[in-house]
């Protein structure tokens, strides 16, 4: 959520960055301007009407005290009291306009972000890696799975419908795989490991930017008011909640994975073969509750923690700068991460890394204390560490061989006990 003070004091300025997005919210802002005004006045009016009732009280506590008539100043208090109940009712409607009003506006494009309409118009920030030449066709990770026995649609599909996937042996052993040496590394490098629920409530999705923009892309326990998370970036972030740290506590660091869950809503017809884009998928995220005066920096440290898992891994890859038309709700700042993929020919992204500001911080009230004794609201970051099922497609496509085997990364040998995965399977 944006201050509601910068709305106040430099309209403008928010007017002219939101521009920059692709819907009209320069039309919230003015729209959240007159609800701030309508209840300023509000309270204004009440404050009178409070001081009126608080004058005449004490006035018939006088003559009562003298044994004098109250009955028409009691009558005029009763007049007030009806009056602050009618305008307090009013208020609290106005409150709830103002706040739905507010929660509709996005985070303000930080001044380093390109200018673009969409993402034809991200620009790229530099690449790792040299996409393998190959000595014959090579195979997309979903014809890979298939004739190795590890990735089954079909039996996926008549569990839980399409976008759903089973994952037998050496896939399953390989997504496990991928999982524990992700959390390893991340720990190692200072982030702190969590377990946390997969059912949230329904504002701690609005605390992190959700909701209510993105309520179809979600999926609703209707019986018990639950979400299912969309990413563990929700639940991580919302661990400090109506917090205020102490600024020695800063930087937090945290890591957790978790399965996430997805409606993917508006992606009818995109990659409908294969786990490029599931319903449900795995995910190791990353997560920073930082000084203001660090996220920057703190931003570009996370990406290279995302990116150092693909180096890892002899992934090729690409950063990109997201532009102001491609940028995500609630974020100032983005690097997409892409893999390449080399059925597709093309780099497809394996992580999204944002700096949140304090926007986050601002709908959850997570605030620290700083030197001077004010309090402050936090910088929040997040990104994935990376995408699991996405990763595991990587490496089927960029370590195939030409019999059908699947090189196993390095790195993961000693989590897998396996060298090679061969069609024979488990």
């Amino acid at each position: 959520m944006l201050d509601i003070e910068l709305l106040r004091k430099n309209p403008e300025f928010v007017k002219e960055r939101l521009r920059l997005r692709k819907e009209d919210y320069p039309r919230l802002v003015d729209e959240a301007l007159s609800l701030d005004e309508e209840r300023r006045s509000i309270l204004r009016e009440l404050e009178a009407l409070r001081a009126e009732r608080n004058a005449l009280s004490k006035e018939i506590g006088r003559r009562k005290s003298k044994g004098e008539q109250t009955a028409e100043l009691e009558g005029k208090v009763k007049e007030i009291k009806e009056k602050i109940e009618g305008l307090e009712d009013k208020l609290s409607k106005v409150e709830e306009q103002l706040k739905s009003v507010m929660l509709s506006i996005p985070n303000i494009p930080h001044q380093s972000v390109p200018v673009g309409k969409d993402e034809t118009e991200n620009v790229e920030v530099r690449r790792w890696g040299v996409p393998r030449d190959f000595d014959f066709e090579p195979k997309a990770h979903y014809e890979i799975g298939e004739v190795l026995g590890i990735l089954d649609f079909e039996r996926g599909a008549s569990l839980a419908g399409s976008r759903f996937t089973v994952m037998w042996g050496w896939g399953a052993k390989l997504e496990r795989a991928l999982i524990n040496f992700m959390l390893d590394f991340h720990t190692s490098r200072g982030y702190k490991e969590v377990w946390v629920p997969h059912l949230v409530k329904p504002e701690i999705l609005e605390g992190t930017g959700q909701l209510p923009k993105f309520e179809e892309d979600l999926y609703f326990c209707e019986r018990d008011s639950l979400y299912l998370i969309p990413t563990a970036e929700v639940p991580l972030t919302n661990l400090f909640r109506d917090t205020i740290l102490e600024e020695k506590d800063l930087p937090i660091y945290l890591t957790a994975y978790t399965p996430c869950y997805r409606r993917e809503a508006g992606a009818y017809g995109k990659d409908i073969r294969g786990i490029i884009r599931q319903h449900q998928f795995d995910k190791v995220e990353l997560v920073k509750i930082v000084h203001p005066d660090t996220s920057d920096q703190e931003l570009e440290k996370l990406t290279a923690d995302a990116e150092e898992i693909l180096k890892l891994l002899g992934l090729p890859y690409r950063v990109v700068a997201l532009c102001t038309g491609d940028l995500g709700f609630a974020s100032a700042k983005t690097y997409d991460i892409e893999v390449w993929f080399p059925s597709q020919n093309k780099y497809r992204e394996i992580s999204s890394c944002s700096n949140c500001t304090d926007f986050q911080a601002r709908r959850m009230n997570t605030r620290f204390k700083d030197s001077e004794g004010r309090k402050r609201f936090v910088h929040t970051l997040n990104g994935s560490g990376l995408a699991v099922g996405r990763t595991l497609a990587a490496i089927l496509e960029n370590y195939q061989q030409k019999d059908g085997s699947v090189v196993v990364p390095e790195v993961l040998r000693d989590y897998l006990k396996a060298d090679v995965i061969k069609p024979d399977g488990a």
